[in-house]
């Protein structure tokens, strides 16, 4: 078997690809899920959406005009150990630069992150689109296709509005490409499972909705338009909350006390003693 030879193209694409992964600075989450219970709450098929931190997850966010720049579908045990005695891998996502690869969950348990439900599903369904996925790894991202990454260095690009979720797509037309979403929507689109639903009007509803936002959703019936945020909009995947699944009390919250408030019960009914009117000024 001959070994395909490392042209410019292959070099400068990896170049360009390492860029865009370049994680950026000063990242804080602002509710990273503790990694115990986000495993005990996911689901075989469930859909992990990630507010990534690199260079294109900025490019994605605003061409998408959402918080969610990655998406990821949980495989659950399906996949052996790691052979290095690390994390297994729980998650199958798409990478570029490396394509369809199997993570461990633990690789986002600093992000932003949401878990997205498909509603009712039939667990041979459940099964289909883990085994899907499964099948994809080690689908490479071609380097060659120069123009796939030269976009994502435009995070504000001068297009129209409609124009923008057509350029997640524009490129070599490969929907594994660079948008993670695509694949696991294929992956539905095998069982037949909506993401979003078809435009109906009913009368006296036309107004309801802007003639650009049911041109959008027309035009995304193809599995290689589909973005991450699409399965947080979509009215058939159920939001599931690792905070709230098991049980939360609010009364339970420990919350930081005002420096100008008693910091014990006890000094409180002295201070309602007496004359009410505030000392000090």
């Amino acid at each position: 078997m001959t070994q395909q030879k490392d042209t410019f193209l292959d070099r400068l694409g990896r170049l360009l690809a390492r860029t865009l992964q370049s994680e950026s600075s000063g990242y804080q989450p602002y509710t990273p899920s503790d990694p115990e219970t986000l495993l005990r709450t996911l689901q075989p098929g469930d859909i992990l959406l990630v507010e990534g931190n690199q260079r294109i997850s900025a490019a994605i966010k605003y061409l998408t005009q959402s918080t969610w720049s990655h998406a990821a579908i949980y495989v659950g045990d399906a996949l052996p150990e790691d052979d290095a005695g690390g994390d297994r891998p729980r998650l199958v996502e798409v990478n570029l630069g490396e394509g369809c690869v199997a993570v461990p969950l633990s690789k986002y348990q600093t992000y932003n992150t949401r878990i997205c439900r498909a509603s009712g599903l039939m667990p041979e369904d459940r099964q289909h689109v883990v085994d899907f996925m499964i099948s994809r790894i080690g689908i490479r991202y071609d380097m060659k296709n120069i123009v796939d990454l030269l976009r994502y260095f435009l995070p504000t690009p001068p297009v129209p509005v409609r124009w923008r979720r057509r350029m997640l797509a524009f490129g070599s037309g490969d929907p594994t490409r660079a948008i993670c979403s695509s694949m696991i929507a294929e992956a539905y689109g095998e069982i037949s499972y909506p993401i979003l639903p078809e435009i109906t009007l009913a009368p006296g509803r036309a107004s309801a909705q802007s003639s650009y936002s049911r041109e959008e959703i027309l035009h995304i019936r193809h599995h290689s338009l589909y973005t991450p945020r699409d399965f947080d909009l979509s009215p058939y995947f159920q939001i599931v909350k690792p905070t709230l699944i098991y049980g939360f009390d609010y009364r339970s919250l420990n919350w930081a006390q005002d420096n100008q408030r008693p910091s014990t019960p006890e000094a409180e009914p002295e201070a309602s003693q007496g004359d009410a009117t505030p000392t000090g000024s």
